[in-house]
C-alpha cells in the first residue's frame, strides 16, 4: 500500500478583519491556533478544544462558528472577523456597547464567543422569540452565570434590529 506525504507546512491567506493575512502553517492547524499563535490574536479564547463550549466562537462570512473544529486552510477566501475586527477603532460595535452597558459578563472569559455569537444571530435574522434566542446561544457556556444579563443584551440587539435602529 502506498502511503501519501503530506506537506509539513503551506502558505495560506486568510481574509482576517478586512485585511489580507499570510500565514505559514500545518495544513492540521485549527483556525483557532492559527488566530491565537500564528496571528497573535487572543482575543478569541480556547475553552475546551471541542466545539462544546464557545469560547472560540468567530465569524466566518458573518456566521458564527466554533474555530477550534475548522481548519484554517479551510477557511481561505471567507471573511473571517474575531471579536477584534468588531470594533473600528475605539468605537465599539453595538453589541460590544450593550454587553458593557448591561454588564452582560463576570470573568469575561466567554465574553468574546458570547459576542461573536449574538452577531451572527442577528446576522442570521433569527432569535425572533425567547426560546429560539436560548437555543441559538445554548452553544456558549459562561461559568460564571451572566446568562441573565446576556439574554437582556441578545433581546436588546433583537428589538434594535426590528425598528431598525441598529
Amino acid at each position: 500500500m502506498e502511503y501519501k506525504s503530506y506537506p509539513e507546512t503551506q502558505e495560506i491567506e486568510l481574509q482576517l478583519n478586512g485585511n489580507p493575512e499570510k500565514i505559514t502553517i500545518s495544513p492540521w492547524t485549527t483556525l483557532l491556533d492559527a488566530l491565537r499563535e500564528h496571528l497573535k490574536l487572543t482575543g478569541t479564547k480556547k475553552g475546551c478544544d471541542h466545539g462544546q463550549c464557545g469560547a472560540c466562537t468567530v465569524l466566518v462570512d458573518g456566521k458564527a462558528i466554533n474555530s477550534c473544529l475548522s481548519l484554517a486552510v479551510m477557511q481561505q477566501g471567507k471573511e473571517i472577523t474575531t471579536i477584534e475586527g468588531l470594533s473600528s477603532g475605539e468605537n465599539l460595535h453595538p453589541v460590544q456597547q450593550a454587553f458593557i452597558a448591561h454588564d452582560a459578563f463576570q470573568c469575561g472569559y466567554c465574553t468574546p464567543g458570547q459576542i461573536c455569537a449574538t452577531v451572527g444571530l442577528l446576522n442570521m435574522k433569527k432569535g425572533n422569540s425567547s426560546e429560539e434566542i436560548r437555543d441559538l446561544m445554548s452553544g456558549n457556556i459562561c461559568r460564571c452565570g451572566a446568562y441573565a444579563n446576556i439574554f437582556k443584551v441578545v433581546e436588546e440587539m433583537k428589538q434594535k434590529e426590528v425598528q431598525g435602529t441598529l
